[in-house]
């Protein structure tokens, strides 16, 4: 605003603005003060009547003389500002009133001296009058001093005081002003003389502008001016001598362009080759990544899926520990390739985003489920965050915002070693029809540098690309994520201080979709009260939300002492806690003390879930009454929390599209595979004939055809690169029989290892229904054939899952635990217990030397390999021993000696029992 006015306008403002507030500050402060001193003075004129009034009355108020008192109220009337007086007794009963009725309440505080109570129109005075008041007065009568006669109250009007403090402020007003207009005149004429010289100068040079070189300033008729007008008549000259110049040039250059306009003619020839050319290469590059793809996923899927059927077989423990390796080699192989892939397609603008509905809350709880058991490994807290106000119905693609969300979470944990990972979801703008989202990852890591953050988002680039680094990676997640969050029209970015952590975050705008009318069902749990108890206050408050998502009416709490007490206080009323949902880890709540609160809980009518970290599930599982209802992994799902305390309650689920009902009953799925690679051609075959299905496997598309001409199926899954026929040209010839023919619609799903973005779209042209992306796994089939055929396959029966244990309480050796682990092999088994005990001496001795030297490093590192060895064998006390250990020594906690001490017991007990075991 200060750049539009002019000169006369910035002169007035430069004068009368300081001027202006200085006379505005000094006589608000002048003024201010004045009212002060009055409002003060008008107080102790008001303490003063007062004081002076208790000896007059003190006589009256000793014989309750009435009229006396009603004759001094009135006279003091007659003082300036007095309103209203009374007097009252010794009870509080009035003698004589003056005036009109008091305004303020009567004043509390000290009645042995003056009180008052000042409101806006009058301040209230309150006197006690005491028989020494009588002495001051004169009266001889024989009265205690300390006897209370009568209180005197009195009243001062504000109106006086007011009226004087207006006054003087007007008057500073009005000096103001008139200062202010002597001022303005002044400025006035000092910007004339400035203004009218400027005027000429501006009119002189638009015509200079216009073209009127030859136009001259004459004197303006100050030193100053006529330097300006000076240089501005000496530029005119250079600016005319300039143009003639520039003519001649321009004339030159003119040929020179007509020279080079033939030359440039065939260099966009040229280019235009070159062009035809790129795209040629780029074409072939593209199918070359589709080529590569399915080169490369093929064989991994074989390698995947067999290292997965083998490790169901009977192994030894050796075996089975190379297989292990095999597949999380494979995994991290596939991970590589994808990375890669996905980088070329977004280089070579192939990866087309979809646009399709989805539960933002889902996504983001699915996204940490993945995780957490890489997360729990480290101790690190997980926790998701979904504020109240952010709409959850979205379109977009969730994959690809999954695999961004997964990256950054992914990073979080490799760089974290203790602490808690954040993830979080915000609205930053609503409108009607689109959100704007902010989702962040926070973590408590190593932190970053300004080096660093600069080098993130940069291709095949790592934070830390020394030959010690200890995280690995192609350095594309980060690169490929940026991609993506630009293709989705959003931001991404990073602060970060080193040593404290870092927070990685996303800005996107998504359309909103159409919200149903209960996104959580709300009704089975509705006014149900709960209890939680987690000491995590972050994953305390998210776990709060979820519950009141549901519909209970929770009570949060941090200590176990204090949840029982409301259990116990509240229970058998309208309002008792029906649920009690414990976040428990094994330093904070071990599996013997959670038995006994389980119990305890469970007799004062309260139903009990246990939410644990993933890595210590299995030893929880032990000691819980019922293990499959009584526990969730941490973080849990809301949806799934939801159905477990449905199911903890007694209660019908909801309405589920995955509940049992929605199955058909009825025989065994008929399945035709058609693939030309005889390892996955195999490998699919196993997996469904495992899953109970009825399979015929042919290895090209014309036996396919053969095949479903003999005999009707229920699903096909069909490879689409074979040779011959492909399964693009099968899949056609099959819908244009069933056309001729008249017959139903057979489901069609394809087996693609292909990754590229136009992939689906082509081959649901081609007459498919679906499609499932190589490697393959069990769930995946499982699902694909429940949608397309309504018949269940027992996909839950190759899924492994810890059973409840036998014991209540931890036992120093138990042998069917140490069997079941053994896979039902009785000498594995008992190999696997010799091999613990054939070292257990050792390990001791070398925990026991590296505590006595205080070698930290080499203590954590034996008792971690102590711990995986008991994974292998029934020894519940051992084990959880050394988890307690573990975790006490990597979080640097003091009580990891005393947990140190309860291990060498637990070797001592296990030592003992196993030598008496063999005696016998």
């Amino acid at each position: 605003m200060f750049k539009d006015l002019g000169i006369k306008g910035r002169v007035l403002l430069l004068t009368l603005l300081p001027s202006s507030l200085l006379a505005l500050v000094l006589g608000g402060y002048f003024t201010g003060m004045q009212l002060v001193d009055m409002q003060a003075q008008l107080l102790q004129r008001g303490q003063l009547v007062v004081e002076q009034m208790a000896p007059l009355s003190a006589p009256a108020l000793a014989r309750n003389d009435e009229a006396r008192l009603l004759r001094i109220a009135s006279d003091a009337l007659d003082q300036p500002d007095v309103r209203t007086v009374s007097f009252l007794s010794s009870d509080r009963q009035r003698l004589a009133h003056a005036g009109p009725r008091m305004l303020n309440p009567e004043p509390i505080g000290d009645t042995s001296l003056p009180t008052m109570h000042s409101g806006n129109d009058a301040t209230r005075f309150l006197l006690p009058v005491y028989g020494r008041h009588l002495a001051l007065s004169g009266d001889a009568d024989s009265v205690e001093p300390q006897r209370l006669l009568g209180w005197i109250e009195l009243e001062l009007s504000h109106q006086g005081t007011l009226l004087r403090g207006y006054r003087s402020l007007i008057t500073s007003l009005l000096l103001i002003v008139t200062g202010l207009v002597v001022t303005a005149l002044l400025a006035l004429r000092m910007s004339r003389a400035i203004s009218a010289p400027l005027q000429q100068i501006q009119q002189s040079v638009a015509l200079i502008k216009e073209g009127h070189l030859e136009t001259r300033l004459p004197p303006l008729g100050s030193h100053e001016l006529d330097e300006l007008a000076s240089g501005i008549n000496r530029m005119t000259e250079a600016l005319q001598n300039a143009q003639e110049e520039l003519q001649h040039s321009i004339d030159q250059a003119t040929d020179d362009v007509r020279q080079n306009l033939e030359t440039i003619e065939i260099q966009n020839i040229e280019l235009d080759f070159a062009r035809k050319e790129a795209l040629e290469a780029s074409r072939i590059k593209s199918e070359f990544l589709a080529n590569m793809s399915h080169e490369i996923r093929t064989p991994l899927n074989g390698i995947l899926g067999f290292a997965n059927l083998l490790q169901k077989s009977e192994l030894t423990p050796r075996q089975y520990d190379y297989l292990a390796t095999i597949s999380k080699s494979a995994d991290s192989l596939l991970g590589i390739i994808n990375e890669i892939l996905d980088f070329s397609k977004i280089e070579a603008g192939k990866l087309m985003l979809e646009s399709i509905p989805f539960n933002l809350r889902d996504l983001l709880q699915d996204t940490l489920t993945i995780l957490a058991p890489t997360a729990h490994e480290k101790s690190l807290e997980l926790v998701s965050l979904v504020y109240r106000d952010t709409p959850l119905a979205l379109i977009g693609d969730p994959l690809r915002l999954k695999q961004i969300l997964t990256n950054l979470v992914s990073n979080a944990i490799k760089f974290t070693n203790e602490g808690t990972i954040t993830l979080r979801a915000m609205l930053e703008d609503d409108r009607d029809d689109r959100a704007q989202l902010r989702i962040s990852v926070q973590d408590t890591g190593i932190g970053l540098s300004e080096a660093d953050q600069r080098a993130l988002f940069q291709a095949f680039s790592q934070a830390d690309n020394s030959l010690s680094r200890q995280a690995g990676g192609t350095g594309l997640g980060l690169v490929i994520s940026k991609r993506l969050v630009e293709q989705m029209g959003g931001e991404i970015g990073v602060a970060s201080i080193p040593g404290k952590g870092s927070e990685f975050w996303i800005s996107l705008s998504l359309p909103k979709a159409r919200a149903d009318a209960e996104d959580l069902p709300r009704a089975p749990l509705l006014g149900t009260r709960a209890a939680i108890l987690e000491t995590h206050p972050l994953a305390r408050q998210a776990l709060q939300h979820q519950l009141e998502d549901c519909g209970l009416e929770v009570q949060a709490f941090d200590d176990l002492l204090a949840l029982r007490a409301a259990v116990v206080s509240q229970r058998g009323s309208a309002a008792a806690i029906r649920l009690v949902l414990l976040g428990a880890t094994l330093e904070r709540l071990p599996p013997e003390e959670l038995q006994q609160q389980i119990g305890e809980l469970e007799a004062l009518d309260c139903k009990t879930l246990v939410l644990c970290p993933t890595t210590e599930q299995a030893l929880y599982h032990e000691v819980l009454p019922d293990g499959h209802r009584q526990l969730l992994a941490k973080p849990p799902c809301t949806r799934k929390l939801q159905r477990a305390l449905i199911a903890l309650l007694g209660q019908a689920p909801g309405t589920d599209g995955g509940s049992a009902s929605a199955l058909r009953i009825g025989p065994a799925p008929r399945i035709l595979c058609v693939d030309d690679n005889p390892a996955n051609l195999l490998l699919v075959q196993t997996l469904l004939e495992d899953m109970g299905a009825r399979v015929c496997a042919v290895e090209s598309g014309m036996a396919a055809l053969q095949a479903l001409a003999d005999e009707p199926f229920d699903l096909v899954f069909m490879d689409v690169q074979m040779p011959g026929m492909d399964g693009r040209q099968t899949t056609e010839e099959i819908r244009r029989r069933e056309n001729e023919a008249g017959d139903g619609h057979i489901p069609i799903v394809a087996l693609t290892a292909h990754a590229l973005a136009n992939e689906k779209r082509a081959l649901l042209q081609a007459g498919m229904d679906d499609y499932m992306t190589k490697p393959i796994s069990e769930r995946q089939l499982a699902q694909l054939v429940l949608k397309w055929t309504g018949l269940a396959l027992q996909a839950e029966a190759a899924e492994k899952s810890e059973p409840a244990g036998i014991d209540a309480a931890l036992s120093v050796l138990d042998a069917e635990e140490g069997l079941r682990l053994a896979a039902g092999k009785a000498d594995l088994a008992a190999d696997m217990l010799d091999m613990l005990l054939a070292s257990l001496r050792t390990d001791r001795e070398t925990i026991r030397q590296a505590r006595t030297e205080g070698d930290h490093l080499a203590l954590i590192e034996r008792v971690h390999r102590l711990h995986g060895a008991t994974r292998y064998c029934g020894v519940p006390q051992l084990r959880a021993a050394c988890q307690r250990s573990e975790t006490l020594l990597k979080q640097d906690d003091a009580k990891a000696q005393a947990a140190l001490d309860d291990l060498d017991a637990a070797i001592e007990r296990l030592l003992i029992h196993t030598s008496g075991a063999l005696s016998d």
